[in-house]
C-alpha cells in the first residue's frame, strides 16, 4: 500500500457538488492499493500514520502524532497512486489492486483507524472526487507498506 499524508488545517470531498467528508486538524491521506497488498500492508500504515510525529510541540519542533494532537482523518482511495509513468505517455495501472480488492482493503484501512480511537471521514470509493486542503506547513510525506 501506498499512502500520502497531508498535514492539514481542514480538508473536504465532494461528490456531484456535495459534501462527503470533511475535516479539521489532522491529515489528508490519499490511499492506494496495489495487486500485492493484504491486510497486514494496511495494519503497517494505519499504525505508521496515527502515531508518526509530524506535528508541532510547544517548542515547534515535529514530535506529537495525530492521537498526541486528537487529529482528524480523511481517507481517500487514490488507485493512480500506482501509476506507472517510465514508459510512453500514457500511465500504466497494471500494478494497482483490483476495485474489489481495493475497497476491501481501504474500508479495512479505515476501520482499523476508527477502532484506534481516530476520527475518520472518507471520500467515496470509486467515485470522481474534488478533493480541497488547507496544507499545514506545508508537511506532506509518502508512505509505503514494503
Amino acid at each position: 500500500m501506498r499512502a500520502v499524508l497531508q498535514r492539514v488545517t481542514e480538508s473536504a470531498v465532494t461528490v456531484d457538488a456535495r459534501e462527503v467528508g470533511r475535516i479539521g486538524r489532522g491529515l489528508l491521506v490519499l490511499l492506494g492499493v496495489s495487486e500485492d497488498d493484504a491486510r497486514q500492508d494496511a495494519d503497517y500504515l494505519v499504525e505508521k500514520t496515527i502515531h508518526l510525529r509530524i506535528f508541532e510541540d510547544d517548542a515547534g519542533k515535529m514530535n506529537r502524532s495525530l492521537l498526541d494532537v486528537g487529529g482528524d482523518l480523511l481517507v481517500v482511495s487514490q488507485f493512480t497512486l500506482y501509476g506507472d509513468c517510465r514508459k510512453g505517455r500514457r500511465p500504466s495501472f497494471v500494478h494497482a489492486a483490483a476495485p474489489e480488492k481495493a475497497e476491501a482493503l481501504y474500508r479495512y484501512f479505515v476501520t482499523a483507524a476508527r477502532e484506534r480511537g481516530v476520527r475518520v471521514e472518507t471520500g467515496q470509493f470509486r467515485a470522481m472526487m474534488n478533493v480541497a486542503l488547507v496544507n499545514d506547513g506545508p508537511v506532506t510525506l509518502i508512505l509505503e507498506s514494503r
